[in-house]
């Protein structure tokens, strides 16, 4: 196995292509890297349009924003990839996606004479350092915690990190102040996902129970909504089975401008979505509820952050067709249960219900 001697990595690509929420953990190697290499040249290829969450990021010099999956384009586009990390003339290539994909990829430039050390989270071609064989389910910040360290890096970044424009600051703060949302004084919640994958939503009946239970044992002043044009429904009905002391900010806000908002939060609630993982770069305690996808595998980065699941056969399913189980995987969780896991929160971040015992407790 090659040596990977820091004082000769002077140019360096970073691989993350997508979505949101893998992006958003991504930042803590992105972190990593940047630590262990201060004096290094840091490029990123992401995929649009992600690349507007690093346009003002001062880690990284140069994005490379290609649609190597774009439909109709993909082997012109690959081309073009192939052409530009050629010309990048990279020491080290650290590749965060490391699938079927960027394994042909990169090699297909290690056969034709590409001289970069390469870093991926999977052993064998084309990588040359990587972590121990791990189970597909594990969380994939930690398989690539496992590969920095095969190559002699130390990681230590817990949570995201985002660096946020002073435009979008600006912008959050100000709808803090239109809505008199005040530093610790209210809730966020990210109760929507994408809409391909609705069944990971935990429901607006109980974002609206949570929310009044919020307000009426004197927690929060305020519960803001935050989400994307496919959350705008679920969003409108939460706030007005809630009632008063609910600030809708669906479609109101940038993705970046999450942050500062979440920033000022006493506490966070969200579904398995990207908002959830960016949000997690504050340092505002959070409970992400789970169901149909694994709690130990997507539990957003942070000590800050708890995943809640009921255990039943059918979990972890990743379904998206309609449930055969109505749903009961998340309806299971009641708010009593992301109000018990703040109150006392696990050890190893995740609180695991079993139905059987949720069910006496409500008798």
């Amino acid at each position: 196995m090659p040596v990977l001697d820091p004082q000769r990595i002077r140019r360096i690509l970073i691989i993350k292509w997508s979505a949101l929420g893998d992006i958003a953990m991504s930042t803590c190697i992105m972190q990593d890297i940047a630590s262990a290499f201060p004096h290094a040249v840091l490029h990123l290829n992401t995929q649009p349009p992600w690349h507007t969450l690093f346009e003002h990021d001062p880690r990284f010099s140069k994005i490379i924003a290609i649609a190597v999956r774009e439909k109709g384009r993909k082997w012109q586009n690959t081309l073009r990839w192939l052409k530009q990390v050629r010309q990048g003339q990279y020491d080290l290539i650290v590749d965060l996606q490391s699938n079927d994909r960027s394994r042909l990829m990169l090699g297909w430039l290690r056969l034709t004479g590409n001289a970069s050390l390469i870093i991926g989270n999977k052993p064998g071609f084309p990588w040359h350092f990587s972590g121990p064989e791990q189970r597909a389910a594990a969380n994939p910040v930690d398989r690539m915690r496992a590969s920095l360290q095969a190559a002699g890096i130390t990681p230590h970044t817990a949570r995201p990190v985002f660096f946020i424009p002073e435009h979008h600051r600006q912008h959050a703060q100000a709808l803090l102040n239109q809505y008199g949302l005040q530093d610790g004084q209210y809730a966020v919640f990210y109760p929507g996902c994408q809409a391909a994958g609705y069944l990971k939503r935990w429901g607006n009946a109980n974002y609206a129970a949570l929310a009044r239970q919020l307000l009426q044992q004197g927690r929060v002043q305020q519960v803001a909504l935050i989400g994307g044009k496919d959350e705008m429904d679920d969003c409108n009905e939460i706030a007005r089975l809630a009632g008063n002391g609910v600030v809708n900010l669906c479609g109101k806000t940038q993705v970046l401008e999450i942050v500062p908002i979440a920033m000022g939060a006493r506490l966070q609630v969200g579904n398995d979505t990207g908002t959830a993982h960016l949000a997690a770069s504050s340092t505002a305690p959070m409970v992400v509820v789970c169901g149909p996808t694994d709690v130990w595998r997507v539990r957003p980065q942070g000590n800050n952050v708890i995943g809640i699941q009921a255990e039943f056969d059918c979990m972890n399913c990743y379904c998206r067709q309609p449930c055969v189980h109505q749903h009961q995987c998340m309806q299971a969780i009641q708010p009593a249960d992301v109000l018990a896991a703040f109150d006392t929160p696990p050890a190893n971040g995740v609180v695991m219900l079993s139905p059987r015992s949720v069910e006496r407790a409500r008798l």
